[in-house]
């Protein structure tokens, strides 16, 4: 399974990117797709998620300003990310998990918000 994420990117604070990862290879089963993001100097933590049935999760940080949506057919998953904060600023992690309990995680796309 490859994940390949990408968008990432420099902006402003109050500015807006949108994050995209694609899922290829031998993907049997997925339950649930997500992002999490990992700040220098800090753990990696869950953003958003969506289930195989559409039900989203968000991080209380990013509710009312992240959206994330799924592309089940194609096995994609994105982040439309508004009113970007300085602290938004991490590598964001896509990721998918799959009926037999797997994770399976992409390399990151770095995002930074400059105040």
């Amino acid at each position: 399974v490859q994940l390949q994420a990408s968008g990432g990117g420099l902006v402003q604070a109050g500015g807006s990117l949108r994050l995209s990862c694609a899922a290829s290879g031998s993907i049997f089963g997925i339950v649930a797709l997500g992002w999490s993001r990992q700040a220098p100097g800090k753990q990696r933590e869950l953003v958003a998620s969506i289930t195989n049935s559409g039900v989203t999760n968000y991080a209380d940080s990013v509710k009312g300003r992240f959206t994330i949506s799924s592309v089940r057919t194609k096995n994609t998953v994105t982040l439309q990310m508004n009113s970007l904060k300085p602290e938004d600023t991490a590598v964001y992690y896509c990721w998918v998990t799959t009926e037999n309990g797997s994770n399976h995680w992409g390399k990151g796309t770095e995002v930074t918000v400059s105040s």
